[in-house]
């Protein structure tokens, strides 16, 4: 759960549109229960709508939840 709140709280301080999809499912990644929606179980993919330097920059900040 902690781990939800840090990702929605990172997602929420961005001006641009954050989803997370499980295959299944997308979601907008400042809604806390939204994401609870997802299956968190398995890897989500995370998509922007932002510039190629915001999506790095965003990158960096939640590189700790990232599975590459």
């Amino acid at each position: 759960v902690r781990d939800v709140e840090d990702f929605v709280a990172m997602s929420t301080r961005k001006n641009f549109p954050v989803y997370l999809d499980d295959g299944v499912r997308r979601a907008n990644g400042k809604s806390f229960m939204e994401l609870f929606c997802l299956v968190i179980t398995r890897p989500l993919r995370v998509s922007m709508e932002c510039t190629e330097q915001e999506c790095e920059a965003f990158r960096r900040e939640v590189e700790r939840f990232l599975y590459m």
